[in-house]
């Protein structure tokens, strides 16, 4: 009987050593990290190195060869303040290089029947199925237009602005005239616009204002309020 025993557990371990065997092995697969090519704007505004450093993106940074090269001629040339702000980019490419954890790659790729720098952005974003940084809005529209994903920080610093909401009070220095005569306008510390009825003639005051409404443009949101009390205000110099 305890033979018969044996058997029977050697050909059930048999059985489920062959299973085992035959049973694929399922592997976990490392996602291949995101390409975010970066254009000129994109780099000399310089907000792109505070977003990476930050750990907002980890994608694989791209910079193109022919970036570097029309940075360094800029940088070369003799208007003043294109040559600073070229300068500053090579300088924001260095610091990304410089990050820890942080893959940034010079791609070398060229594309001599394409002249125009964004046209080529648009091909290396293609050939790459990358994502476009950039701070230029035509070229995040003609981006969008070829199928491409872009990330404009300009629109993004536009959806983190925080909502004013009706009702609440803002104070708010009126710093010119509005469309209306009546109007006075001013900007909050995020740089919304803020527009102001019944503060025309508060011109380099502070005031306090109720918000009535938001309104958004293109160009970003606008804040319509109205002026609470006009004994309120006070000098900006106070």
């Amino acid at each position: 009987m305890n033979y018969i025993i044996i058997i029977l557990l050697v050909i059930i371990l048999g059985v489920g050593l062959l299973r085992n065997r035959n049973t694929p092995v399922i592997q976990s697969k490392k996602t291949s990290a995101r390409k975010l090519i970066l254009d000129s704007s994109g780099l000399i505004d310089g907000r792109v190195i505070d977003i990476v450093r930050d750990g907002f993106v980890d994608d694989d940074i791209i910079v193109a060869q022919f970036i570097v090269n029309e940075l360094q001629l800029l940088a070369d040339g003799r208007d003043p303040h294109k040559r600073e702000r070229a300068r500053f980019g090579l300088d924001m490419v260095h610091e990304l290089q410089e990050l820890q954890d942080v893959n940034v790659v010079i791609d070398r790729s060229e594309f001599p029947d394409i002249a125009a720098t964004d046209d080529k952005l648009v091909a290396l974003a293609k050939k790459l199925d990358g994502l476009l940084y950039t701070t230029d809005y035509n070229l995040s529209k003609v981006a969008l237009v070829e199928g491409i994903k872009v990330l404009n920080v300009n629109e993004l610093a536009q959806h983190l602005r925080p909502v004013a909401l009706p009702g609440e009070t803002v104070t708010v220095k009126i710093v010119q005239k509005g469309s209306s005569a009546n109007q006075g306008v001013g900007y909050l510390d995020d740089g919304t616009m803020i527009v102001v009825d019944g503060a025309a003639r508060m011109m380099d005051k502070k005031v306090t204002a109720s918000v009535d409404r938001m309104h958004q443009t293109v160009a970003g949101k606008m804040v319509f309020a109205k002026l609470v009390n006009s004994n309120n205000h006070r000098s900006s110099h106070n």
